[in-house]
C-alpha cells in the first residue's frame, strides 16, 4: 500500500505561475495541457527550432489559455527576464537525438548543458525560491552493467547527449547544495504518446515506428530486434513531473529514475503495432554509427521515486500505443505523405 503522506495534492497547482521551457514540443505541450486543466497560469518558452518537434498544433486545444514566448533558452538576457515571478519551472527544452549529438556535439552541449546552467543562474539571481524540475535521460547510464538499472548504477554515457545531460543534472544538484535552490531531476526512459514528433528519423525508434505504421510502410529493426526497453506513456511522465514539483524538502537536489514494471523487445513493439495497422517489418544489420552508441537492453528500477512520491506508471504499452495511433489518425497532416 502506498504511504499517503508521499502523495501530493495536484490541486495545489491552481493559480500557480508555471514556466515550461520547450513548452511547445511533445512533452512540454502535454504537461501544459494538464496544468491548464489544473487551473495553473502557464507560460511556455520555445525557440521553435526546425526538426526539434515544436509545432503550434500541439497547443490547438488550449492555445487561448497559455502564454507563449518564442525565445531560445540559450539567450541569457531573455531567460533572466522570463523566470521572474514563477512558482514552478519545468526545464524540458533539449536536443534529444543521440545520433545528432555525435554528429554535432557542440550544439548538443550548448543546448543540453550550457543553456541549463544559464537557467539555473537566471533563477539564482532573479527567482531563487522557484521549484525547478529537470527532465533528464536514462542515457547517462550508458550500456547497463546490471538490470534493472537503479540510481546507484555507474554513470558511463555512451554518447555526447548522455554526457551533456549528465553535466546538466550535476549542475542542478550543485545549485541545490550550494545555494539551497529547490531542484530535482528525473531520468526519463522511452517516452511516447499524443503530440510526439513523428517527423524526425533520429530521435529514437518509437516515433519512426509509429509514423511508418500509420503510413503502412516497412519498419526496419536493427539486429534481431530483441533489444529490450521499458516505456512510459506521456500522461504517466506528466504525472511524474507534477509530483516531482511537489517534492518534500528531503528530496530536493536528488535524481530519480522513471520506468515501467514491464519491458518489451523492439520486435514486441512492432507486433503490438501490427494489431492496429497494416505494415511489414524486416531485420537489417546495425548501421555502424548507431551500433557504436547502442546501449543494448535497458530496464529501469523506479522504486526510489515511487517511494518518494507515490508515482507508478498507470498506462500499459498496449493501451498507450492504441491511444497514440488514435490521436494521430485524427491528425493525418502530422504524418501523411499527402
Amino acid at each position: 500500500m502506498q504511504n499517503q503522506q508521499h502523495i501530493p495534492n495536484l490541486k495545489d497547482f491552481r493559480g500557480k505561475r508555471v514556466l515550461i521551457t520547450g513548452g511547445v514540443g511533445f512533452l512540454g505541450s502535454n504537461l501544459a495541457a494538464e496544468l491548464v486543466h489544473l487551473d495553473a497560469q502557464v507560460t511556455l518558452v520555445d525557440s521553435m527550432i526546425p526538426r526539434y518537434g515544436a509545432t503550434l498544433d500541439n497547443l490547438a486545444e488550449f492555445r487561448d489559455r497559455v502564454t507563449v514566448n518564442f525565445s531560445d533558452i540559450r539567450d541569457i538576457h531573455s531567460i533572466r527576464y522570463l523566470v521572474r515571478g514563477h512558482d514552478v519551472i519545468f526545464s524540458l527544452a533539449g536536443q534529444v537525438s543521440h545520433l545528432e549529438s555525435m554528429q554535432d556535439p557542440l550544439t548538443d552541449l550548448d543546448i543540453n548543458c550550457r543553456a541549463q546552467l544559464s537557467l539555473l543562474e537566471a533563477c539564482r539571481i532573479n527567482n531563487p525560491e522557484a521549484r525547478l524540475v529537470f527532465a533528464g535521460t536514462r542515457q547517462i547510464y550508458g550500456r547497463p552493467q546490471v538490470l534493472p538499472v537503479c540510481e546507484d548504477h555507474p554513470l558511463v554515457p555512451a554518447d555526447a547527449n548522455g554526457v551533456s545531460n549528465l553535466a546538466a543534472e550535476m549542475y542542478f544538484a550543485l545549485y541545490h547544495r550550494v545555494y539551497n535552490m529547490r531542484t530535482i531531476s528525473l531520468r526519463l526512459t522511452n517516452t511516447y504518446g499524443p503530440r510526439m514528433d513523428l517527423d524526425s528519423g533520429q530521435k529514437g525508434f518509437m516515433g519512426v515506428f509509429i509514423r511508418r505504421a500509420l503510413r503502412g510502410e516497412m519498419i526496419q529493426l536493427y539486429g534481431d530486434g530483441r533489444q529490450r526497453r521499458d516505456f512510459n506513456y506521456s500522461s504517466d511522465v506528466v504525472d511524474a513531473l507534477l509530483r516531482a514539483a511537489c517534492s518534500q524538502d528531503s528530496h530536493w537536489g536528488e535524481s530519480f529514475n522513471l520506468g515501467h514494471s514491464l519491458s518489451y523487445s523492439l520486435l514486441d513493439v512492432v507486433c503490438m503495432l501490427q494489431q492496429h495497422a497494416e505494415f511489414d517489418y524486416e531485420c537489417i544489420e546495425f548501421p555502424a554509427a548507431r551500433k557504436a552508441i547502442d546501449i543494448g537492453d535497458y530496464v529501469a528500477d523506479f522504486s526510489r521515486f515511487q517511494a518518494a512520491s507515490g508515482w507508478r506508471p498507470a498506462v500499459s504499452l498496449e493501451a498507450g500505443l492504441e491511444a497514440t495511433l488514435k490521436y494521430f489518425r485524427g491528425r493525418p497532416q502530422r504524418w501523411s505523405n499527402a
